[in-house]
């Protein structure tokens, strides 16, 4: 294994060198997915709760809201530190993410306060069952303490996939996940001695995981040179120019994915209208597209690191093809798992504890979401490149599009036709498509190539 002081910070294109960047990356967000459908296992045999697993799904996606937050940090992050390792410029990384880890942390304050003071007041005008609008505002009122972690630890996953380094970050995910498979078994059930929480014992279940996995990859970033080489806490301090740059890079993709969330949020908040069994249907099929996406969404997070890359060695030519090969690879991966989803759905919905009344209900909606699964192959390793290229603003502009008809959508099926929940989910269909065909456009039209960050 090469050491951190002799590894090439440039990519080459080739598959080897995109299921290198890509496998790491993709184990490494499996495993948080594994928290989230472990949490909703657990809940959904939590016999003294019944309303725990349907509101699962409305504080799942709200703190998706935040963690996508901080996802679009990472990722204007990730570009620029794969476009200075792509002009071997290794000195400028450790200045760029320390500058990062002071944003991310008061990005995470704000979180917190609105999820304390505005939150609560937002879910009593929207949410119309008392008792769930109680038991999600209690759970998030722990689970946001794990923002500031949670956002250091996307971070450090930037750094590392941006300079061809992602194989380190299998280490700190699957520390987080067994300490949270560990105690949410220990918290929401009560063994061990300790007391039964419930519903809330996965939230601190989760914020400790997250504290967890934060330290274990700053432990593995040290003992491999990593910190040293790039001098990442050197010059810890407020830098206005980095700063600028950063946020110019980030704030697009932070507003577009959060939107992206919010909408999610959106759809969930009106699904609740539809009961509890909407409810529980629809957070099952958002585990469905956290676990069985991994993959799409690690050769998303390799396409915008190795685009930036190769820009970054002045060689542009290179990125057509070289989004040919990551698309061939993604759609073969979607088209393998959603076969083998459609063929056996009874193995993957008999795990939730929820009998053959669920598994008849959630079914039209997994026929829809795998199909959605498909079109996110390629259209999101498409939206990445974007990302990749540097600008951003495009990036936010065509996901705002596509979220603007996704939410007109949602509320005509999911509220003003009341139209059962398999075809609220075909609202993802639209989403995909209205991100794939501009996308498209703008990687083919060629104006990224006059872009400099």
């Amino acid at each position: 294994m090469a050491t951190a002081a002799d590894h090439s910070l440039q990519v080459e294109v080739s598959n080897r060198q995109i299921i290198k960047i890509a496998l790491p990356i993709s184990l490494a967000i499996f495993i948080p997915q594994l928290n989230f459908i472990t949490n909703n296992i657990f809940l959904g045999h939590y016999i003294h709760d019944n309303y725990a697993l349907a509101v699962a799904g409305i504080t799942g996606v709200y703190y998706l809201i935040f963690a996508a937050i901080g996802y679009g940090l990472n990722n204007g992050l990730q570009a620029l530190i794969a476009r200075r390792a792509g002009e071997n410029r290794p000195e400028e990384i450790g200045k760029l993410f320390s500058q990062a880890v002071l944003i991310g942390l008061v990005v995470a304050a704000a979180g917190i306060l609105i999820t304390w003071i505005l939150t609560p007041y937002l879910f009593h005008l929207i949410i119309r069952d008392p008792l769930v609008q109680q038991k999600a505002v209690e759970f998030l009122r722990i689970r946001i303490w794990g923002l500031p972690f949670l956002y250091i630890y996307q971070l450090r996953n930037a750094l590392l996939v941006g300079t061809n380094q992602s194989r380190y970050l299998v280490a700190g995910t699957l520390a987080e996940t067994l300490t949270n498979i560990g105690l949410d078994y220990l918290l929401i059930f009560g063994h061990w001695g300790l007391p039964e929480l419930g519903f809330n014992g996965a939230a601190i279940a989760s914020v400790i995981a997250e504290f967890v996995g934060m330290f274990v990859i700053f432990l593995v970033i040290r003992w491999k040179g990593i910190s040293k080489r790039f001098g990442l806490f050197r010059e810890f301090r407020w830098n206005r120019e980095n700063s600028t740059l950063i946020f110019s890079m980030s704030a697009p993709l932070m507003f577009q994915h959060a939107i992206s969330i919010i909408s999610w949020q959106f759809f969930f908040l009106l699904t609740e209208h539809h009961g509890e069994m909407a409810l529980k249907v629809s957070n099952v099929m958002r585990n469905i597209f956290g676990v069985f996406g991994c993959v799409t969404w690690a050769f998303a997070a390799s396409t915008n690191a190795m685009v930036s890359n190769v820009i970054g060695q002045q060689k542009k030519e290179q990125v057509l093809p070289l989004l040919g090969r990551i698309i061939r690879l993604s759609t073969g991966w979607a088209l393998l798992t959603c076969l083998l989803l459609n063929l056996f759905p009874g193995a993957f919905l008999t795990v939730f504890g929820q009998g053959t009344e669920f598994i008849s209900a959630a079914m039209p909606s997994l026929r829809v979401v795998t199909a959605a699964m498909i079109l996110m192959s390629f259209s999101v390793i498409l939206l990445s490149a974007v990302t990749g290229t540097g600008n951003t603003r495009i990036t936010f502009l065509i996901e705002l599009f596509a979220i603007l008809l996704y939410c007109t959508y949602v509320y005509l099926v999911n509220e003003y036709y009341f139209l059962p929940i398999h075809f609220g989910w075909m609202s993802e269909w639209l989403y995909w498509l209205c991100l794939f065909f501009p996308s498209l456009w703008y990687i083919r039209s060629g104006k990224w190539k006059a872009k400099v960050i």
